[in-house]
């Protein structure tokens, strides 16, 4: 998370993102996501209580003087209209207001529980709105092919490369783009640094390594900056790629494969490469779950679901699948047709 929101938040704020960040090892993407939905949240508070000049502009509403005593008056009905605010002025859908209220949930628990601020905890019966769980996108083996054959232009080791360890890793983009070259190690394993900093090794089958020792034969080790030395991926102005040129990159791969405007990226890959894998390589799902750096067993569980899916439509694309037997006739009706 950028320091300088950390610094210009109120202290019970600040020291709620530090200890989230520190202790519970939450990602910066998440910390910042707990400090702008607690800042909607104080915002909408402040309004609500009538503690900001009239026609202050909802996103110019200082947080600073949010603190103990306020969030002390804080009722689960409070927490309620704001959830519904939330969709009714802000158009947010279930899955944001389902995190916003994760958010409210893990923050009071934290006033509450870990330091004591407060004596009830309003957020402890707040209920998440119901989300539709989804089937993630991922693409065929067909589809995956075409993907990799795509591949061409000043770049294409580099790239053939990035969508090769996409596909058969199921890193995820900031993992791909903090790649270091001592992360490629002699025993054929890679080191990912996954969300919350947590470390894992993946073994790297023969496409990674070949895909790895062309890539390694042209990238660029002169003029590279200074601080992106090390880093495994090199973009053309001498630096270490970002998670924005990779996201362009895959998309034009995407397009000019034909896969274009199908909602695929390179989250999806990393899903395709897990359904592959469970598919395909009779992988057991436990084991999945580590390749992929879950934290648990029901987040990858989702690709069983995949799998059965395929299954249902299997069986109903059967040519049989919609014919029943005529319905038996009445006794009276046979003997008068006699």
């Amino acid at each position: 998370m950028k320091h300088e929101l950390i610094l210009s938040s109120p202290p019970v704020l600040r020291d709620f993102l530090t200890y989230s960040e520190t202790i519970r090892g939450k990602s910066s993407k998440s910390v910042e996501e707990y400090y702008l939905d607690l800042q909607t949240f104080f915002r909408y508070l402040l309004k609500t209580r009538g503690l900001v000049p009239p026609g202050t502009e909802f996103e110019k509403i200082s947080i600073d003087c949010v603190d103990g005593k306020l969030l002390s008056t804080v009722t689960i009905s409070d927490l309620y209209a704001f959830i519904v605010y939330c969709k009714n002025d802000r158009g947010n859908n279930a899955a944001t207001r389902a995190r916003k209220t994760s958010t409210l949930r893990i923050f009071f628990k934290y006033l509450t529980s870990q330091i004591h601020l407060l004596e009830v905890n309003p957020a402890e019966l707040l209920e998440a709105p119901k989300v539709k769980s989804g089937l993630p996108r991922h693409l065929t083996l067909e589809d995956s092919l075409e993907l990799l054959s795509s591949v061409e232009g000043n770049n294409r080791e580099r790239d053939y490369c990035i969508l090769t360890l996409f596909l058969n890793c199921g890193m995820r983009l900031s993992e791909l783009c903090g790649l270091d070259l001592t992360d490629i190690r002699p025993d054929g394993t890679m080191r990912l640094l996954g969300k919350g900093n947590k470390e894992r090794i993946v073994y790297l089958n023969d496409a990674c390594t070949a895909a790895l020792a062309s890539y390694l034969a042209v990238r660029p080790n002169e003029g590279v900056n200074a601080n992106d030395k090390n880093a495994l991926f090199i973009s053309r102005n001498k630096r270490r790629i970002s998670n924005k040129t990779v996201q362009h990159l895959v998309k034009s791969y995407l397009e000019k494969a034909g896969l274009g405007g199908q909602g695929f990226s390179t989250h999806k890959l990393r899903h395709t490469a897990a359904t592959l894998m469970y598919q395909h390589g009779n992988v057991d799902i436990r084991v999945l779950k580590d390749i992929l750096g879950h934290a648990n067993l029901g987040t990858t569980q989702i690709y069983t679901h995949i799998s059965d899916m395929q299954i249902k439509r299997a069986i109903d694309s059967n040519p049989l699948s919609e014919v029943k037997a005529k319905p038996k006739q009445k006794k009276n009706e046979e003997n008068e047709s006699g």
